[in-house]
């Protein structure tokens, strides 16, 4: 499936708009992770655990919006965005949401 942040695809037309489709992903941020997180923060380094954990969600959510867009007979989304945010009573948990419009091409 064709899955772009652009209202169009070069070279194709749209032959029908299916409507808004949507994947989400939320994950849980563990405490040693966080621990490990802080201290990289402290001296400056990158965060190799919050980054594949970001990753994780991403992929995660773009599954999920494939699946939904495959279920309304789309071979395509157009105009996706992803949207990050942190979620639960302590911040403690990371959503990320992918939506987008599924479309028929010609």
């Amino acid at each position: 499936m064709i899955i772009t942040t652009t209202g169009h695809i070069e070279g194709r037309s749209v032959a029908e708009y299916l409507g808004v489709c949507a994947g989400e992903a939320i994950v849980g941020a563990n405490i040693v992770r966080d621990m490990f997180a802080s201290v990289r923060d402290v001296v400056g380094g990158r965060s190799g655990s919050y980054e594949k954990v970001l990753v994780s969600a991403r992929e995660g959510a773009l599954e999920h919006i494939e699946a939904d867009a495959a279920e309304r007979g789309a071979d395509a989304i157009i105009g996706l965005s992803l949207d990050y945010e942190v979620v639960g009573d302590s911040g403690s948990m990371l959503m990320v949401v992918a939506s987008g419009t599924a479309v028929r091409l010609s």
